[in-house]
C-alpha cells in the first residue's frame, strides 16, 4: 500500500477547504449582487446551465454577467447551499455536488426551488474556479402565505 506524504495531504485539506468556499462565495455574491464577484468565481471560459431548457445558460464571464444580472433584480433569489461532496481528480482539476434551495420571486410570489449542482473545479494561477456549474431541479414551486 502506497503511503501519501504530509505535505500531500495537507495540500489536500488546503484544496477541498478553498473549492467548499467557492459555492458559499457564489451565494454571497448572488445575495449581494456582486456581478464582479460572481463572474470571477468562474474561469475565463467558465458555464453555467440548468436541466430546465426555460431558463437562461451562459458560458463565459460576458454572458455569465448578463444572465445573472437580469435575474437578480427581478427574482431576487436567495440561495443556500449545503451537503458539498468533492472529488479531488488531480493538483488542478475536480467535480463536485452541492445542494441548493433558493427562495426567490416569481410573478409578485414568492417561491422555492431545490435541486443541486453538479460542479466542475479547476485551479487557475492557484486559485480554485468553477470551470462549469449545472443545476438540476428536483422541486419549484409558490410558498403558500399561510405555511
Amino acid at each position: 500500500m502506497a503511503t501519501t506524504s504530509t505535505e500531500t495531504l495537507l495540500q489536500e485539506v488546503i484544496d477541498r477547504e478553498a473549492i467548499r468556499t467557492l459555492p458559499v462565495r457564489y451565494c454571497h455574491c448572488v445575495w449581494q449582487q456582486d456581478l464582479d464577484g460572481y463572474v470571477n468565481l468562474f474561469t475565463e471560459d467558465g458555464s453555467m446551465s440548468t436541466n430546465d431548457p426555460i431558463l437562461p445558460r451562459g458560458q463565459g464571464r460576458k454572458e455569465l454577467r448578463q444572465m445573472i444580472g437580469e435575474g437578480l433584480d427581478t427574482m431576487k433569489p436567495r440561495p443556500f447551499i449545503h451537503n458539498h461532496v468533492i472529488e479531488l481528480l488531480g493538483p488542478d482539476q475536480a467535480t463536485g455536488t452541492c445542494y441548493v434551495e433558493v427562495r426567490l420571486l416569481r410573478d409578485g410570489k414568492k417561491w422555492l426551488m431545490a435541486g443541486w449542482y453538479n460542479d466542475e473545479y479547476a485551479k487557475v494561477g492557484g486559485e480554485w474556479k468553477f470551470k462549469s456549474r449545472q443545476i438540476t431541479i428536483d422541486s419549484f414551486a409558490p410558498v403558500s402565505e399561510s405555511a
